[in-house]
C-alpha cells in the first residue's frame, strides 16, 4: 500500500486537480459534476479557490501524484461545506480517510462548529467513511438533483457538528 500524503492545493496543482475531476465526473457516478466538464471553467474556479480565504482545497498525493481532493467552503456562518472525489484506482485505499482527517482539523482551526455534505445514496463507501468520522444523516433529498440524463437523483444530507 502506498502511503497517503495531504496538504493545501497549490496554483500549481489546479490542471492535475481539475483532470481528476474530469475522470471522476466521467463516471456519472460519484461527484454532482457531470461530464462534458467546462475545464477552462473549472480551471479558474479552483484557482480562485487556491487563492481565497473562505475555502480549503486539500490534495493528497502517492506514488508523486494526486490521487484525491477535498473541499471545504467556510461560510460565515460557522458551517464548513465539504466536497471530496477520489481517484478511480485509489479508491478504499485510506485516500479518503486521509483527506477526511485534514479537513476535520482544518474545520476546527478554522472556527467551524460543523462540516455539511450531501452525499448519493448508492455511494455506500463514501456514507460508512463519513459515519465512521461520526457524520449523522439529518436530512433526505428526495429526487433533488436533475442529472444531464434526465433523471432525478436523491442525496442523502450528512453533518459532523465540531463543538
Amino acid at each position: 500500500m502506498s502511503e497517503v500524503t495531504v496538504r493545501e492545493a497549490t496554483l500549481a496543482d489546479v490542471d492535475a486537480l481539475v483532470d481528476m475531476l474530469v475522470e471522476v465526473a466521467g463516471e456519472g457516478r460519484w461527484i454532482g459534476t457531470e461530464a462534458p466538464v467546462d475545464t477552462e471553467r473549472r480551471r479558474r474556479r479552483m484557482a480562485a479557490d487556491v487563492e481565497a480565504g473562505d475555502v480549503v482545497l486539500l490534495v493528497a498525493e502517492a506514488e508523486g501524484k494526486p490521487v484525491g481532493q477535498l473541499g471545504l467552503e467556510l461560510a460565515r456562518y460557522g458551517v464548513a461545506d465539504l466536497g471530496m472525489l477520489v481517484a478511480a484506482g485509489w479508491r478504499g485505499r485510506g485516500v479518503g480517510t486521509a483527506l477526511l482527517a485534514e479537513a476535520v482539523s482544518r474545520a476546527r482551526a478554522a472556527g467551524a462548529h460543523k462540516i455539511a455534505l450531501q452525499v448519493w445514496p448508492h455511494n455506500a463507501a463514501a456514507i460508512a467513511l463519513y459515519e465512521r468520522f461520526g457524520f449523522r444523516r439529518e436530512g433526505y433529498l428526495r429526487r433533488h438533483y436533475r442529472r444531464r440524463s434526465g433523471e432525478l437523483w436523491d442525496a442523502v444530507v450528512m453533518g459532523l457538528p465540531l463543538d
